[in-house]
Order: structure tokens, then sequence, then C-alpha cells
């Protein structure tokens, strides 16, 4: 008989994928990296607890241009500082990604709130444009012009926090209590340069980032870049102190609160 390709796979077919996945070389990125502050009521107005405001009110954009071979990517993120604890770091609201390869590891086994989206670097001699963009706007567009070349820094540690959830099945909130990741990278910079420039946002309904406005812009810089990453759940969640949040994840929330009619397929 064939081979059924929905059939089990092997044990060894299985550890040949982990030893796969272990052996991926560094994948280095070229990025348009943007922080600025916004009001620090807005930044505790989106955080779901545990996690709280850090210490200072910044908003992250990350705009990047993937270099996998034979199959480019488009990768951004906007996020606002936090701390869990006495663990710093940063809370995405929307990634988007251009393929949706990029999505599934990163949302079901991470909690990422990836999202299919148009994400672009453009670079034509000192001039530099990336956008991030989701049902025709750009919601975010950085825009300037390279003015001194940078000293990369020392390879350095950096902590995401996710939430891992599923919505439960019968539209009543989640099934079983959501997790508290904490998603470690390590980053190493080969390139660095700063941007004079501006953070232009627009407004969206599905990505209301600008909620996030520039109060102060405090850098601009384009790099290159290559990261790992491990994450670990640290915590688990009180639903009801998650549910208020879910709307964060999905463009149509509703969808994740009603249960399907009976007889329904997907």
């Amino acid at each position: 008989m064939a081979r059924v390709r929905y059939g089990a796979r092997t044990e060894a077919e299985i550890a040949a994928t982990r030893a796969k996945s272990a052996k991926i070389p560094d994948i280095w990125s070229t990025g348009v990296v943007a922080v600025w502050e916004t009001d620090p009521d807005v930044i505790a107005a989106v955080l779901p607890p545990p996690l709280k405001p850090a210490g200072r009110p910044l908003v992250r954009a990350n705009i990047s241009k993937v270099d996998l071979p034979g199959y480019p990517l488009g990768a951004g993120s906007v996020a606002v500082a936090a701390a869990h604890g006495a663990q710093e770091g940063w809370y995405p609201l929307v990634m988007p990604m251009t393929h949706e390869r990029a999505l599934t590891g990163g949302r079901e086994v991470f909690g990422e709130p990836k999202k299919l989206g148009e994400v672009t670097v453009e670079r034509e001699g000192l001039v530099v444009t990336a956008r991030l963009a989701r049902h025709g706007i750009a919601f975010v567009e950085v825009r300037g012009a390279v003015s001194e070349e940078l000293t990369p820094p020392e390879p350095t540690e950096k902590t995401d926090f996710y939430f891992k959830f599923l919505p439960a099945v019968d539209g009543s909130g989640f099934d079983g209590d959501p997790v508290l990741v904490h998603c470690v990278r390590n980053e190493k910079v080969r390139k660095l340069e700063r941007i004079t420039g501006d953070v232009v946002l627009r407004e969206s309904m599905y990505d209301p980032v600008a909620d996030l406005p520039v109060r102060r812009l405090v850098e601009i810089t384009i790099g290159e870049k290559t990261t790992d990453q491990k994450g670990r759940v640290v915590e688990r969640i009180d639903p009801s102190a998650l549910l208020p949040f879910l709307h964060q994840r999905y463009d149509d929330p509703q969808q994740a609160l009603d249960a399907p009619p009976e007889g329904s397929a997907g």
C-alpha cells in the first residue's frame, strides 16, 4: 500500500524532525526598530494581569525581512514595555507575518499574537521606509534616512511575554487555564545604523496601534541581527482576568466567544 501521508509517523521520523529543528543555523534579518514614549495610562490599559507597566512607557515597533533560504519572510511586531514581577521585557500586541509557516509555531507553541499581514523594508541609498500593513492599511510606517553608523552592541538577552490559551468550544471562555510564557531571546547584531526620521501610526479598527501615540521618539535604527529563542511556562492565569483582553488576539473576537452551531464542520 502506498504511504498514507495523514497516517501516523514512526518514532524514527519524529526523532529526525526534532534533530533537524535542533540544528537550525543562524538566520540573519535586516530590520528597522523604532522606540517611542507614549502615555503611561495607555500602557497600563493594554496589559493583562499579572503584567504591569515597566519603568518607562515605551512602545517598540520591529519591522524585518528575514533571509530564510528559498523562503524570504517579512516579520514584524508592535510591543509595549512590561514587567512580570522583577522580570522586565516586552508584551507584543500584534505580530504580522507574511507567511503562514511563520504563524504556526509561534501561535500554537509560544502563544504569540501572530497574524498574516504585509511587512516591507525598503532602502534606497540612505533613505529607509518600513511598514506593517493589514487589510490594506499601513498601520505603522517608519521613514527616514541613515544618519550615523553605530557600534553593534554585545550579544544581549531579551524577554517577551505571551499568553497561551485555547478559546472554549462552547464559547464560555477558555478550555483550561491560560498560561503566561516567558520567551527568552539571545540576540546578536553584526551591523547597526541610526535613522533620523519619524513614525506614522494610522487608524485601523483591526490593529489599533494609533492608540499608542508617539509622545517622544527615543530612537530609530536599522540593523542586521540573528536571534534564537526558548520559552517556558511561568504561571497559570486566572481565566476571568484574561478574558477581557481576548479581543487583542482576533480581528473578530466574536468568533472566539460564540459556540459554533450544532453540526458545524468549521
